[in-house]
């Protein structure tokens, strides 16, 4: 391709652009043009999760021998979901809770980490709803220790899943009352343990993005 440059001495000089570097331009042209489209996918995702899972009761209480997280999260299964679900498909739901001491000087400080695994599946010989949580993580090879309870109906299982309640998050001798503390907690549907077909079918599929984060500071009065 050739160009034309207008020169102070008002005669024409002809620049020849190299075919490597007008590839190079297109190139980058297309490159910027798949972030866009990947970042306005990821608005899309987060945008879902949040009108989709909201929480009703959220906070930290202080008892005598540590610090208890309770939540109540409101949400339906997405229909696809609830297909795959009473088609024998599990369902497994993650909780964690990282509480972190703030520092000025370097990074915050990793004090504990919890999590909190729930796998919930029907029992289509018993017509029955099956829920196992455990703090380590629940395989469909084996539960593991898990405590499991059976419900009649989908929405007294669920019930279960949507509620945290007194789950411990730190001892109380971990945390110093003269220090400043917060804690993040997120709760999510976990995808890479779905059946492999259906997880390449779920990932990117808004229907299957079922998430809540946040990031609280424990109060002074839950210090106390």
């Amino acid at each position: 391709m050739n160009r034309l440059i207008m020169m102070d001495s008002s005669t024409l000089y002809c620049k020849r652009i190299s075919p490597l570097n007008f590839n190079k331009s297109r190139i980058d042209l297309i490159t910027l043009r798949v972030l866009a489209i990947i970042l306005g996918a990821l608005m899309h995702v987060c945008v879902f999760s949040q009108q989709q899972l909201q929480t009703g009761d959220f906070g930290v209480k202080a008892e005598d021998d540590g610090y208890y997280l309770q939540a109540t999260f409101n949400f339906d299964l997405p229909t696809g979901v609830e297909e795959a679900l009473n088609k024998g498909v599990p369902l497994f739901f993650i909780a964690e809770a990282d509480v972190l001491k703030e520092r000025w000087y370097w990074s915050d400080k990793l004090i504990t980490h919890n999590e909190r695994h729930m796998r919930l599946s029907y029992q289509p010989l018993t017509r029955r709803w099956k829920i196992y949580i455990s703090s380590q993580p629940i395989a469909n090879t084996g539960l593991g220790v898990a405590m499991g309870q059976s419900f009649d109906t989908l929405s007294e299982a669920l019930a279960m899943v949507k509620r945290v309640t007194r789950w411990r998050i730190a001892d109380k001798q971990q945390i110093d009352l003269s220090g400043r503390y917060h804690y993040n907690f997120n709760f999510r549907l976990d995808l890479s343990q779905l059946p492999r077909p259906l997880q390449m079918g779920a990932i990117g599929d808004s229907e299957w993005v079922l998430s809540f984060t946040r990031s609280q500071r424990l109060a002074a009065d839950t210090l106390e």
